[in-house]
């Protein structure tokens, strides 16, 4: 069954290659969308893909890249939008 969620993702998600690594995650996966910098700080995700490779990125997501350190995140189901792609902002 194809879901959506946002994700917010805190702590130093920023100028460490997260949403390089998240655009990465989602191709691999097969999960489609968008990422994109938040002013305050945070990392803003969108995005939809079938239970369980959703629920494999999310995961992936909670680790982050290596020089990432993931605080909290932030998990809001949401109605799907049939994004095509997943595109870095």
């Amino acid at each position: 069954m194809k879901q959506s969620v946002i994700l917010t993702i805190h702590g130093h998600v920023q100028g460490v290659g997260f949403r390089y690594f998240v655009t990465q995650k989602a191709e691999n996966i097969g999960i489609s969308g968008f990422v994109k910098n938040n002013m305050n700080g945070t990392v803003y995700i969108e995005a939809e893909g079938q239970s369980e490779e959703l629920e494999l990125f999310i995961k992936s997501c909670k680790q982050g890249p290596s020089h990432a350190w993931v605080e909290k995140v932030d998990v809001q189901y949401c109605p799907v939008q049939d994004f095509r792609g997943f595109e870095r902002k």
